[in-house]
Order: structure tokens, then sequence, then C-alpha cells
């Protein structure tokens, strides 16, 4: 028996320390997920991790203790754990309780949940997004489930034997991170060998391959590569019941409160501190008599529970695991429990172990010796026993490092090495290599201690005279533990990312010249990081991409960059990984993901959080980190791939924008882009079917699958310019004041702007004004749709009574669409329309009639020029009462203004002083996607995105003679009760005989 509770499947150690348990309420096997039962003993229950588990499921277990587990991993990736928060429903994946009282952590990139203070205990498995390897092509690439057990979806079953593999009562089951792919722990070993390898499931089409994917060697973690704004992880956290005020832990005395600082003391120092803080804490009444009954089990079954530090460091911390051992215990049995308690390999014979509550220094420094070491042992009120586990330093000349192999060409990943206190890591590579057998020089080669501490993974490069065993003796006075997770890896010298690592560094003034911005980062780096070359740079938004040769270069310019301040900013910096486009499968076309987390509430934060664990978290990029910049340069060298922009009209704006400044450097120049909808209006979204708004309750997994499944579609955008009446006497207007004239113009003084879906001039913009200027003022306040719809009728009310300025607009304003003058009705606001959606999805254009206007599309190289009469007709065309009144359609449009009129283009207002406004066809392109209506595949009868066009409708005013006025009958408005409701998507669709331009 055993054997068979050191062991699970196939005979490989487990690690748990299981004992018997007799549970006094219906309770579940970890293994099995079904009841544990009978009346006493009817379990076994790890003391460490609090595995639960039938007798009869000891056998096939397959999941680590967590004691073993991060010494287990090959490649050691740190969590991304978020702020500390209420986490309902989840079980901590290391202690395995239930998060529900106290604060809980997750990780941002994979579904790992723990408490706050199980965080001294976490392992460092994160899923790896970036595995390329320089030596291995595309068609030997083979990628593994990123597998993480419990918290399982409902309703989750096993690939293997088909029943239920998921529990609300307990930590139980495996899912594929990636893929989905859920199975029972014992049924693992069970998988085919093509089940066992990632097909990155329903998502392939649009999955960043890891193995696609490069980042530099450094000590930087995957945060600050994907611009992630997570909690840092810390030595020790102190957090406590709030009635015992006793420090919570993984079992029930696994403390993590901190006691001590940081710096080494001796055991007696420590002991004292320890003392000293133990009895001025306070105990329940409660508390006492469950440790009485609890001693009095403990007498007549001669068992007693000993609290085990591993080293010094843990004393201070008071971080200790509890063993269970006989009272006539010898010391080599006590001994023996102890490192099986902390899973330590080494020989026996190197440690010793210590009274922590001895009656004076002297007997505090004395080893523990026979007869009967248990009994003893020196007793506190109301305390455990507690003894010290350490690491004899004289004595202990000579041992075994574990060294892995680091992406080398190797039949076997690790090896053991024999190491004394005169041996050097030049000694120790080329012990190394004659073990992997590798017939290489040692020069080519460098030792890598990685340490792993807390779920945090920090490495440090050892010089060719370093001793390995001292550096490992120096980590097990500390802790024993730490020492057994201390690691060293053999690798290439050369970096196999390549001489090229790039930096993004943001914030700085925008439109200074190439000069000034490199004097600006010269004076913050020393000589030593100075960069490679500076480029390209963003002009307009202060921002740049820096390449340095070496990965050392790059991470000391990081760490000073980004506590640097610029004119009262704080520089963004963030380190760029690189994308192999030949290690892209031909099926594949990556998605980038951009997520404004401002928009929508919490919605953003929601979906970036869910896209990171669905998809690569290097392909989904934060747009309050950076902008879309990042991640278009980031994906510059990919041909073809698609974009999800998660936004409000105004972000999609900002990334196509940004899209036309990167084009030129790209191999897409174009990419298709998708949208979820997180703003008030989402008009666009609207039209291309992606609906009104995100409500949080969608499946993110559905929204990415309709992404694959979208149709690709072209969209016109429009250039707007905006030139200021100049200063001479032009033309005088209706009210003596003179008229702008282009050879007038003053150019310098021209503002474009680029449009997508609407421009408004007059009653429109002036509401758009008022709404943004009460946004600005108080920001916090505007976090919901329903509340933004509230402010635009608060800001319509006021305008119905208050003084009109955008009265009497046909007076001031002249309109000229495709060279002919267009004489104007009564009206107030003036809005021209790309798509058929504007202020949250009216279609101020109206239903299709029987008149000379052509029926409007988005892609057709016309605009749609409507009029509004006031408040009371923006409300009806709102409600879909009536439409506003069609004024012309075209290509090429001209606004004369001789006095100052709001405007807002795609919802961005502003006061444009008097002058003339020309509105005509921009040359940049987009392609949008749009989403398959009730995932039917549907006929694309818009025109191919990548075949020139030219447009074959004329301008419906083109017929009218430029000094004939327009009868009042071209003006038309209908009603809404006189036609059905209209789908806005099907309204754009393509007419048959329409050609895009």
């Amino acid at each position: 028996m055993a054997s068979e509770l050191e062991s699970g499947a196939e005979g490989r150690p487990h690690g748990h320390s299981f004992v018997k348990k007799t549970f006094t309420r219906p309770t579940n096997c970890h293994q099995c997920a079904e009841y544990i039962w009978g009346l006493v003993s009817q379990g076994f229950m790890c003391e460490v991790c609090n595995f639960l588990v039938h007798e009869k499921c000891i056998k096939t277990i397959a999941t680590p203790c967590v004691g073993l587990a991060a010494s287990l991993v090959e490649n050691p990736v740190a969590h991304c754990l978020s702020e500390e928060k209420s986490i309902k429903g989840k079980f901590c994946n290391v202690c395995r309780k239930k998060i529900h009282e106290a604060p809980g952590l997750h990780c941002e990139v994979c579904d790992y949940f723990i408490h706050d203070y199980c965080q001294e205990f976490a392992v460092p498995n994160c899923v790896d997004g970036s595995t390329y390897d320089p030596y291995t092509q595309l068609s030997e690439v083979t990628t593994l489930h990123n597998n993480r057990e419990g918290n399982l979806p409902a309703n989750s079953k096993c690939c293997k034997c088909k029943k239920a593999c998921w529990s609300p009562d307990c930590l139980t089951g495996m899912r594929c991170c990636w893929c989905g792919m859920t199975f029972h722990s014992s049924c693992l070993n069970l998988l085919s060998k093509d089940v066992m390898n990632c097909t990155f499931g329903k998502l392939e089409p649009i999955f960043l391959p890891p193995h696609a994917v490069s980042i530099p060697r450094t000590q930087i973690s995957q945060l600050n590569f994907i611009g992630l704004q997570s909690k840092e992880s810390v030595g020790a956290h102190v957090l406590y019941r709030s009635a015992e005020r006793k420090a919570l832990a993984v079992s029930d005395d696994w403390s993590s409160t901190v006691i001590g600082e940081s710096g080494t003391q001796g055991g007696a120092e420590a002991s004292r501190e320890l003392e000293e803080t133990m009895q001025s804490g306070a105990r329940s009444r409660e508390r006492e008599k469950k440790e009485k009954q609890l001693k009095e089990k403990e007498k007549e079954l001669e068992d007693e529970m000993i609290k085990v530090y591993d080293g010094y460091n843990s004393l201070r911390k008071r971080l200790f695991r509890t063993i269970t051992v006989n009272k006539y215990f010898t010391k080599e049995q006590l001994l023996a429990s102890a490192m099986k308690a902390f899973i330590v390999s080494q020989d026996s014979s190197n440690f010793y172990l210590l009274d922590v509550y001895a009656d004076c220094d002297s007997q505090r420094e004395e080893e523990i010796q026979d007869p009967y070491p248990v009994q003893r042992l020196v007793r506190k009120e109301n305390r455990r026993p507690a003894i010290l586990l350490g690491l004899r330093d004289c004595e202990n000349d000579s041992g075994i490092i574990k060294v892995w192999a680091r992406k080398l060409q190797v039949g076997k990943h690790t090896v053991p090495i024999t190491v004394n206190s005169t041996i050097t890591t030049k000694q120790a590579i080329e012990s190394a290599l004659e073990e992997f057998g590798l017939e290489e020089t040692s020069e080519k080669f460098e030792l890598v201690k990685v340490s792993l501490d807390s779920g945090r993974v920090s490495e440090i490069v050892l010089s060719s005279e370093d001793i390995p065993w001292e550096v490992l003796k120096r980590r097990g006075f500390e802790s024993v533990r730490l020492m057994e997770l201390t690691r060293f890896y053999l690798q290439l010298k050369e970096d196999p990312h390549g001489s090229e690592v790039a930096l993004f560094v943001g914030n700085l003034p925008p439109n200074l010249s190439h000069k000034n911005y490199e004097t600006i980062l010269l004076d913050f780096i020393d000589h030593e990081s100075k960069f490679s070359s500076l480029g390209p740079i963003y002009y307009e938004y202060g921002s740049m991409v820096i390449t340095f040769d070496n990965s050392n270069s790059a991470v000391n310019a990081y760490e000073t960059l980004k506590n640097k301040v610029y004119e009262d900013k704080k520089l963004l910096v963030i380190m760029l990984p690189t994308l192999v486009p030949s290690m892209i499968p031909v099926k594949t076309v990556p998605l980038l993901v951009f997520v404004n987390v401002k928009s929508g509430g919490c919605q953003g934060l929601q979906l970036i959080s869910s896209f990171r664990k669905l998809l690569n978290p290097y392909q989904v990029f934060d747009l309050s980190n950076g902008g879309p910049l990042p991640g278009l340069y980031v994906f510059r060298k990919i041909v073809k791939y698609r974009i999800l922009v998660c936004g409000g009209d105004g972000t999609i704006g900002w990334v196509l924008q940004c899209l036309d400044n990167v084009g030129q450097d790209s191999q897409c120049s174009n990419p298709p882009c998708s949208i979820v909808p997180l703003g008030t209006g989402n008009d666009l979204a609207r039209v291309l079917r992606w609906g009104p708004g995100y409500g949080g309750d969608e499946d993110p997994l559905s929204l990415l699958r309709d992404v694959i499944e979208a149709e690709e579609i072209r969209l016109d955008r429009w250039t707007v310019v905006f030139r200021p009446l100049s200063e001479e006497t032009g033309t005088p207007g209706a009210d003596g004041k003179p008229l702008i004239s282009s050879a007038q113009t003053n150019e310098d003084n021209a503002q474009i702007f680029v449009m997508n879906n609407y421009f408004g001039l007059g009653l429109d913009a002036d509401l758009c004004l008022e709404f943004h200027n009460a946004r600005e003022e108080k920001p916090e306040k505007f976090n919901s749709r329903l509340h933004n719809k509230g402010v635009y009728v608060k800001v319509s009310l006021r305008k119905m009574v208050g003084r009109k300025m955008c009265k009497d607009l046909h007076k001031v304003v002249k309109l000229e669409v495709d060279g002919n003058n267009i004489e104007l009705p009564p009206i107030e606001g003036i809005i021209i329309l790309n798509i058929m959606s504007w202020g949250s999805g009216a279609n101020p254009w109206g239903p299709e009639k029987d008149d000379k206007f052509s029926k409007p599309n988005h892609w057709d190289g016309m605009l749609e020029v409507v009029g509004v009469t006031g408040i009371v007709h923006l409300g009806q065309i709102q409600s879909g009462l009536r439409s506003a009144f069609r004024i012309a359609q075209g290509s090429h449009i001209k606004i004369h203004m001789n006095r100052e009129v709001p405007v807002q283009v795609d919802g961005e207002p502003w006061i444009q002083p008097a002058g003339h406004i020309v509105v005509l066809k921009s040359a940049l392109k987009a392609t949008m996607l749009k989403k398959q209506k009730h995932k039917v595949k549907r006929r694309n009868t818009a025109p191919p995105t990548n075949l020139p066009t030219t447009p074959v409708r004329v301008s419906s005013t083109t017929q009218v003679p430029a000094s004939a006025p327009f009868r009042s009958t071209q003006f038309t408005s209908s009603s809404s009760s006189s036609s059905p409701p209209l789908n806005l998507a099907d309204l754009c669709d393509s007419p048959t005989h329409a050609t895009a331009v």
C-alpha cells in the first residue's frame, strides 16, 4: 500500500502525502468526481495540497501534488495574475478549496485561479505563446495541449470515456486552454498520440501558432510583451482572518504572513522573532477548545502533528508545512518525513533538524538527536511543536544538479550532473554536453540559473568561473524548497530570436523631427544600451520603434525608459515579440485583436481576458497601451491576416487611421476588419450585422467563430478638407458678409480628416458637441450606453428651449454637389451619409421609394445628403416615425459657410470657423468583414475587393442645371407608417447592377 500512495498512473511518483481521512460531510473524489462513501476512514487526503481520493483511485492518479508540480514543468512561464478581487464559483489550483470569502487572483492568460495567500505556492505553468525554434521546420512542429486542472464549464464530458468530467463541488477534470478539449486526468494516458497534439480546435483558422512567435531571451516576463497591467508577485502577503487574526494557509497551518525582513538571520534570532510575534497574537476561546480536542485525539493515536520550516527565510515568513509522525520516530525517520513534505530529492545526510521552540539560543542551534526526538521537542501552550529543516553548509561539498536542455537538438530534456565546490560553470557545461551527447565546444554554450519562487520565474546567466554547487547551496540556506525549485538550463549563447530586439516607445510630443526624437532618447539611455536603429516613427502620435542588436541592451534600455518622464508624461515602453511568417500554416489567417478596455464599461476588460485565453496572448492587444501601432508593427510581415476591433465607431476609425499610416511598411496594407461593438452608437457595426452593442452575455468563442465565417466587403472612405475664411473680401453672401473662394484659401490653415460613416453640420453636430463636452468634464460617469443616451436626451431638451445656434442654416450655407449648386430648404442641419445608419441605428435616408435617387450602399462611391429641420425632426428620425429630407447624391461635395458652425466627423465634434468644406473620394481603402446572416452562407454580391472598378451610377444632381433652383418636391420625407421596418444590413446589400470604387 505504501508504494501505491507514493506513485500513480504508470508507476510515476505524484508527490502526494496521503493519510487516511474520515469525512463528516458529503465529499467528492478529486480523481473521478464521484462521492466518497462510507462511515469511517472513507478515503485519503494529501497533507500538502488537500487532494481527496478514493482508495481505488490512488493507482490512477496522474495529477502531481502542488509541492512537486513546479519541478515537473519543463519550460516555466509565470502567470499574469490580476488584481485581488472576489471570485465566485471557482476552486483554488493550489489548495483546491473554493474561492468565495477570501480575495482571489486569476491569470489573464489561462484559467488558473488561486487565493491571494496561496500565491507563494503557485506553479509557473502558464501557457507558452512563443515557442519558435529556428532548428525546427514547420512540418516537424507538434504543439501539446496546455492543460489546466478543474474549473471546467458545466456539462463538460471526457473526450475518451464520454462521461462527465466536471464537478461544481471540487477541483477535478482537465481542459486544454486553447482547443477546449476536456477529459479526466485518469484518461490522459489512454489518449492516442494524435489526440495528444493540440490543433487549436475550431479557432485553428485564426489562431496564431506559438511556434511562429519568438521573444528574446530576457528576464522580462510576458506581461511586458503583451502590455498587460497585472499584479506583481511579492515575496509574501499579509492577510488575516477577520475573527482570529491568524494567517490563512494552504493547509490549516500553511501560513504566508510576513513577520520579518528578508535578510539572512540565524535560527536563534528568527525563532525569537517568531515566538514574540506568536505571543502577541490573540486567540479566541473557540479555537483553543478545538486545538485541545485535537491534542487529545493525537495522544490517543500516539501520532503528533509537527510544523516544519524549510530554512531560515521560511522561518521568518512563517511559511511551513505540517507532517504527522509517530511519537516514537527516530531522528532519521523524522528527517525523512520532513524532507518528504518538501519533496527534497537530495541525500538525507546533507540536512539536519533544529528545534524551533528550544528554551535558549544555544539549544536552538543544536541538532535534534535520538532517542525519542519527537517527544523531546519543546512545546508551547496552544502551539504545535515546530522543527527547522536546514542544509549543511561546511560539510556538504558535493551534490547533484539537474541540467535542462533549452532548444537543443537532444534526445532527453534533462540530465543529472555531479558537482562539488571546485567545479566551475565551464566544467559543468562540458559534463552536460557529454551527457546530452553533443560533440561541440563549450564556448558556444552558457549555463543559466532559473529560480521559481511564488510563481515567478527569474533567470541569471552564470559566468564561466562561478561554482554552480555553491550557488545552489546559498539558495538552500534560505529555503530547501526553493533550492529544489532552482534549476539550470544549458543553452546556446547565440539567441535564436536573432539580433534584432524591438521596443515600442510612446507618450513623446508629436510631430518632432527625427533628430529631436533621437536626442530625447539618447539623453535617457547610456552608451552601453544605445539602440542600433530608430524607426519607423509615427510622428502624429509621438511614438516610435527602436531596435537593438542584442537582448541585454534592450532589457537595460527597457528598465531605464519605463520609469522616465518627459514633459510631465511617463513614457510608454513595450517590448515587442517577433512573428516568423514561414512558420504559419498556409490555411491559417491569423487574427489581430484590438480591445478598447475603456469602452462599454467593464465589458472591454472581460473581453480582452477571454480572448487572451482563447487565442495566443501575443495576438491580443490592449489599445490603452500604445494604441493599434504596436500590434500593427508586430504583424507587419504577415502577408494575410484579419483584424478584430472591440470598441465603438471612434475606435474603428482610430484603427483604420493607423492602418493608413503603417500600410506602406506592411506586407498586408489593407487587412479586413471585423467589429465587436462596445460603443454607444455602433452605426458601422449595425450596418455590417455585428449588432447594436455587445451585451456581455454573448460567448466570446461564438464571436470568434463569426469572424471566421464573415465575408469581406468594401467600405468607401472620404476625405474632408476644412479651409477657413480668408481675410480678403470675397463674394458677398446672403447676409452681406463675404463668402470665400478657393483662390483665397490659406492652404497652411487647411485641416484634413478621413470620414468613414457620416459628416454632420449644424444641429446634429451641435448636440454631439454638447455631449462631448459633458463627457470630457466627467468621463467617469459615461460608462454605459443607457446613461450616454440619457445625456443625449437631456441635451436635446435644453436645445429645444434655449438659443438656437443653427437656426436658418440654409441662409449661411451654400451646397454644391458634383459641380451643381443645390438650393437648400429651410433646415437647421445637414447630414452627409456614407452608411445607412446614424445616431444609434436610425436611417435618415429612409426606406426605398420610387424617386430619382438610387438605392444607396457603402461601396458605390456615392454620398447621400439629407437635411433636418429641428430637434423634433431629429427625434422623429431616431424613433423611426419620419426620415430626413433627401437633398442629393454625389461623389464630390462643397459646402460654403460665412459664419462659424458646429461640425462633426464620425462623432468627433468641434466649432468650425467660416470657410468652406470639401468632401471627396479618398484614395485610402478599407476592407471590412460582414457577419453572415443567420449563419447561412450568402452569395457575395459585393464586388471583388482586389480589383479596381469605377462607378456606373451617376449623381442624381448632374441633370439639374447649375442655375435651376431645386423644387420643393425634390426634398422628400416619408413616414414609417407607410413602409415596413427595414433591416439596415439588408438595405445596404449590393444591387446586382452596382459595382464598387
